[in-house]
């Protein structure tokens, strides 16, 4: 596909994201071993219980384990104690035995009494016995033998690795990761701790991107910068595209003459998919597929422009290449109107706050493309479609969580 004129009709939002997951490859998946480490990753495969969850029947509370049929007005002896990690052993009619929260109900108890409820006088006491089945956690009570812990495409959290933990599950199989190269273009740019010389500014996106990338669940194998010299940019995509399976750029994709990101995706072969979408902050992305299938984003130099493009459009696809499902979008109402933008979908930055009717989102004042430390105070993107007038307060609109 070549080059859309600067006259072409702009691609819709909804439309480049197709796109864009049509050529997201599923990656290669591989069996690990259950660590914190596995985090973010996305399993591949569905994930069953070793054994049940609890193993066995256990107390919920400190106390006595007794049969409720053997309780009368009299006390009962205290035949033995058991831990948390105690052998279960058999109740002797007519005894009962102290227990902790967690140790296992000995064979034939079928209640258990909370220590604040019972008194120890020559034996138990209570001041009511209790019902069958009281304060115990029954065996398979959270999840059986074989059942379902995390479906395949399911994001790895820290809750559902301790649920794979807990259930005797070793290794599980996940996707690979996407490895991402990061490259920022601008003869401008200087890295932090560096001083500044006339016309220069400090390199930015390159941060945002990277930790985009990581949180996103991809393996970060290269992030440089990239002065405005043809044979420069072409040199480091062609070594990002050899290295990737992502390549994504800031700056350099629109048509001035130090934009050299578009003519040497050409040189190298990469195909055109899309390039510029209806969109604010955004306009002007670029999205190409290298022949040996290396996804490449063009974003746009601004920063809040690199950022929210990460969100709408690369953190999505990371997902799909992940088996995962790209994250579905929740929705809020605007706590105040927000103006139309004719024939552009508008990305306004907001803060999220509660309301006695659900969710509000706040727009941050101005949205220029290059206030990144104004943007900085924003955690959620509204999304507001295209059209005349304004969008009024509480309608409701999808918005994008900023992470």
């Amino acid at each position: 596909m070549s080059a859309a004129p600067s006259s072409a009709p702009l691609l819709r939002p909804a439309e480049g994201l197709r796109l864009i997951l049509a050529q997201a490859p599923a990656l290669d998946v591989e069996e690990v071993a259950v660590s914190a480490d596995l985090a973010g990753r996305v399993l591949a495969a569905d994930v069953r219980a070793a054994v049940s969850l609890p193993p066995f029947d256990t107390s919920a509370m400190d106390g006595y384990t007794v049969r409720a049929a053997d309780l009368g007005a009299g006390g009962v002896p205290i035949a033995f104690r058991l831990g948390a990690g105690d052998r279960p052993r058999p109740l002797p009619p007519g005894a009962a035995a102290g227990i902790a929260t967690g140790a296992p109900l000995p064979d034939g108890a079928d209640a258990v009494v909370p220590v604040e409820h019972a008194r120890e006088e020559e034996g138990l006491l209570l001041a009511e016995p209790p019902a069958v089945g009281a304060h115990i956690r029954e065996r398979g009570g959270d999840v059986g033998e074989g059942d379902v812990v995390g479906a395949a495409g399911t994001l790895l959290t820290p809750a559902l690795l301790a649920a794979i933990s807990a259930t005797g599950v070793g290794t599980v199989t996940v996707s690979r990761r996407p490895r991402l190269a990061a490259l920022a273009t601008g003869s401008e740019l200087v890295r932090v701790g560096r001083p500044l010389e006339p016309g220069q500014i400090y390199e930015s996106n390159l941060t945002s991107i990277v930790a985009q990338a990581r949180g996103a669940g991809a393996e970060v194998v290269a992030a440089a910068t990239v002065a405005d010299d043809r044979d420069a940019t072409r040199e480091a995509f062609a070594r990002a595209i050899a290295a990737a399976d992502v390549v994504v750029s800031s700056g350099g994709v629109s048509v001035g003459p130090h934009d050299h990101v578009k003519p040497v995706m050409a040189a190298l072969g990469v195909r055109e998919v899309f390039w510029r979408l209806a969109h604010k902050p955004g306009k002007p992305l670029w999205f190409g597929v290298a022949e040996d299938g290396t996804l490449v984003f063009g974003l746009p130099g601004n920063p809040v422009s690199s950022l929210v493009c990460f969100e709408l459009f690369l953190r999505p696809a990371l997902a799909a290449m992940q088996h995962g499902r790209p994250p579905e979008r929740p929705v809020a109402r605007l706590a105040e109107p927000v103006k139309r933008l004719p024939g552009r979908d508008h990305a306004v930055r907001c803060r999220l706050a509660a309301s006695s009717d659900g969710m509000q989102l706040h727009p941050l004042g101005p949205q220029d493309s290059h206030l990144i430390v104004h943007a900085a105070g924003a955690d959620a993107i509204a999304l507001v479609d295209a059209g005349e007038g304004e969008a009024p307060a509480g309608e409701l609109v999808e918005y994008v969580p900023l992470r």
